[in-house]
């Protein structure tokens, strides 16, 4: 009997650990009873299981519960960035086959001018909602953000030295001009190209992907620890920072502008999907990672207007 209480015990703290400390801290000695209860009763359930990871992810994810807006407001940060680079490696893709020749559809026309336009739009939501943050941080005490400001500007600068390097490998450049060509920055996209480099399915084929040089290898590795050290410290910091009900008003009202944004992204890649045909000499073919890629952008923008409404609510209490 005692050994099945032990194993029934270590089960309930395994799964507590789908939860953050801090929840663990305050209800870990309540839910590990009712844990206890519930294996008990049910040795072997994967729905239990299910539960608990679905619940502890979104406990992890700020999302429900008394979470201050500030904390949902990273976890927009988050799902937004993350839809960001998945959307800017589809729009980066189709930006290689722009460079080489005219689509032969107006769907993938109209959908790759589209996102060019929404990504030109992110960096505008991102340019005015930075601003307060970067205030905010100025006005704090440097030791209060130290830490997290750190990461966030070491993994920035890392994304954007090795993005310059590698750009000069876009397979974009000395594509044959024709009429509008020029709607699409080349230089944009071949940064835009070399950042999103490990977003690809070449890690399903090692035979090929060994093909790679060795330095690009090293960067398709290493882009997505700077990408997520750079996301990380950015909210993290945002978590640290008082910012004022206004200021986080004020940033959901531009939330709520980037999920209809990021909404209309997915409608245009869904386009192409749907109506555009590979194109050319195959340079707009869809392929698995595209559908990968939307999936990920579809679940982000869900996780950042989930995030936006529990803040509102949060806001208005």
């Amino acid at each position: 009997m005692g050994r099945g209480v032990s194993r029934a015990e270590r089960r309930a703290r395994r799964l507590l650990l789908w939860y953050p400390r801090a929840w663990r801290e305050r209800y870990g000695d309540e839910f590990s009873e009712v844990l206890l209860a519930d294996i008990a009763e049910r040795p072997r359930s994967w729905s239990r299981a299910f539960d608990v990871a679905r619940s502890g992810a979104v406990t992890r994810l700020g999302l429900g519960g008394a979470v201050h807006a500030g904390a949902r407001l990273a976890v927009f940060a988050c799902s937004a960035a993350a839809f960001v680079v998945f959307g800017t490696a589809i729009w980066a893709q189709l930006a290689i086959g722009w460079q080489w020749s005219r689509p032969e559809t107006p769907a993938t026309s109209a959908a790759i001018v589209a996102m060019s336009c929404l990504l030109g739009v992110f960096v505008v939501l991102t340019a005015l909602g930075g601003a307060p943050v970067l205030w905010a941080v100025v006005c704090r005490p440097r030791r209060a953000v130290a830490g997290p400001l750190v990461l966030f500007l070491a993994g920035a600068v890392v994304a954007v030295l090795g993005a310059r390097h590698f750009a000069a490998g876009w397979p974009g450049t000395g594509g044959h001009p024709w009429a509008h060509q020029h709607l699409l920055p080349g230089r944009l996209a071949a940064l835009a190209w070399a950042e999103t480099l490990s977003v690809t399915s070449y890690w399903a084929h090692p035979a090929a992907l060994l093909g790679f040089p060795p330095d690009e290898l090293l960067w398709m590795a290493a882009s997505p620890v700077a990408l997520v050290a750079s996301v990380a410290g950015g909210a993290r910091t945002i978590r640290r920072l008082e910012l004022s009900p206004r200021v986080l008003r004020f940033e959901f009202a531009l939330a709520r502008l980037a999920c209809e944004a990021m909404t209309v992204f997915v409608a245009a890649a869904c386009c192409w999907i749907a109506g555009g045909g590979t194109g050319p000499r195959n340079l707009f073919h869809v392929g698995a990672i595209d559908f990968a890629a939307i999936v990920a952008m579809v679940a982000a923008l869900l996780v950042a207007r989930r995030a936006g409404a529990d803040a509102r609510v949060a806001l208005a209490r």
